[in-house]
């Protein structure tokens, strides 16, 4: 079973990042929340969340690292140099690694979108110089899964469990995702 953990750091989008972590448990992939700092974890809307664990704990041993938005989550997830070395490390030895929003700045940041397809948050493929930036909602070129901002965690967390070879479809019916115009 896939093993996923999902950095919380403060003035992380609480929307976007307790949406992955449901969806994915839907989906039946071991998905993990890491504070990075205190526990629990402020969000940018003041929502307090409690992480499972305190990065980085045992996170070496996840197959992929997802790293949510927010204003300045995004911001203290770059600033970290912990965090830029996991995705470095995660990187180079091919394991997944997934940003949406701003948490996209991160993969910049740690060089690791150079040649490849991503998107992100509006506004941000000069923020992502050496990567080819698509408008699409969410984006997979070999181990990188890239999303735009809060209105796509679905598309995001069902590309991520599809890069697993997990058949969302079943839990898309489930979630009457279609009937709301999902792609």
């Amino acid at each position: 079973m896939a093993r996923v953990a999902v950095l919380m750091a403060e003035g992380f989008e609480e929307g976007e990042t307790t949406t992955i972590v449901d969806i994915l448990r839907r989906a039946g992939v071991t998905c993990d929340s890491f504070a990075i700092g205190e526990n629990p974890v402020l969000g940018m809307h003041g929502m307090k969340v409690f992480a499972d664990k305190i990065f980085p704990s045992d996170i070496a041993e996840y197959d992929m690292v997802v790293l949510p938005g927010g204003r300045p989550g995004g911001d203290n997830l770059r600033t970290n140099a912990d965090v830029i070395a996991l995705v470095r490390e995660f990187d180079s030895a091919g394991r997944h690694v997934a940003a949406m929003c701003s948490g996209t700045t991160v993969l910049a940041e740690a060089k690791v979108i150079e040649g490849k397809k991503v998107t992100g948050y509006t506004g941000y493929a000069e923020k992502m110089p050496g990567a080819i930036f698509l408008e699409d909602v969410a984006v997979v070129d070999a181990n990188l899964v890239t999303s735009q901002g809060p209105a796509t965690p679905y598309p995001f967390a069902y590309a991520i469990a599809e890069v697993f070879g997990i058949d969302t479809a079943p839990l898309r019916e489930r979630m009457l995702y279609s009937l709301a115009g999902g792609k």
